[in-house]
């Protein structure tokens, strides 16, 4: 996904862009209230464009409109990370399958560009763009199968998994330094067993990092109450 330049009255594609870009650089916390009347006077639009904005985001899962009427930033559980997770590796390993058996021109010019930038972005400890681009390589490789309901489906997926990181990894990146450029080298090379293979174990060294087993302590209301009222430490 390409940074949006700013500027006045953007379309809603470029609004919606510009959100999921706050999401995947982990600008955008899980929970996090946005309100119509913020967007509208961020974006420069009228609020009606940004209703529609919300309810094509909210229609992906990304934000939840709350019965009081709230817009919020999806805040994924633990078991739903894991079902999202299930239905990566359902279709990645399958994603890569599908590039060797049409391979063409892969690995596009834009692939070996975008796998620089994360270089760039791991060199400097730039832990924001980082986890944008490791999270855009899954749909650069989606976007070349030119399926585009398969496009719509990893975006929304990897919007989800970038909130998930923010709230549940344990590592700075949860995608290992070398395993995109082996991805492509293997994809590149027409073994679709090692691509499928290289694709497995990265999906589950994700799910190993976001430590999905691992019991949350819960805070109850009740207890929240009682601190509030001074009666617990």
């Amino acid at each position: 996904m390409r940074d949006v330049v700013k500027g006045r009255g953007r379309s809603e594609q470029s609004i919606r862009n510009r959100i999921l870009q706050a999401i995947f650089e982990q600008r955008m916390p899980p929970g996090a209230r946005l309100t119509e009347e913020a967007l509208a006077e961020a974006f420069a639009v009228s609020r009606t464009v940004i209703r529609q904005v919300i309810a094509r985001l909210s229609q992906d899962g990304i934000l939840v409109k709350r019965p009081s009427g709230a817009t919020h930033v999806a805040c994924p559980t633990r078991s739903e990370t894991k079902q999202m997770l299930a239905v990566r590796r359902m279709i990645e390993p399958e994603i890569v399958r599908t590039l060797v058996a049409g391979l063409g021109t892969f690995p596009s010019v834009e692939l070996l560009a975008h796998l620089d930038e994360e270089d760039n972005a791991r060199r400097a400890g730039n832990r924001g763009r980082l986890v944008r681009l490791t999270g855009e390589f899954h749909l650069h490789l989606a976007r070349l199968t030119k399926n585009e309901v398969l496009v719509r489906l990893m975006t929304e997926l990897q919007a989800l998994i970038c909130l998930a990181i923010l709230l549940y990894a344990k590592g700075d990146d949860a995608c290992p330094e070398d395993d995109h450029r082996r991805i492509v080298d293997a994809v590149a090379r027409g073994n679709a067993s090692l691509s499928v293979e290289i694709m497995n174990r990265h999906l589950n060294h994700i799910e190993h990092d976001l430590q999905l087993d691992e019991p949350r302590s819960e805070v109850s209301i009740s207890s929240t109450l009682d601190w509030l009222r001074g009666s617990s430490v």
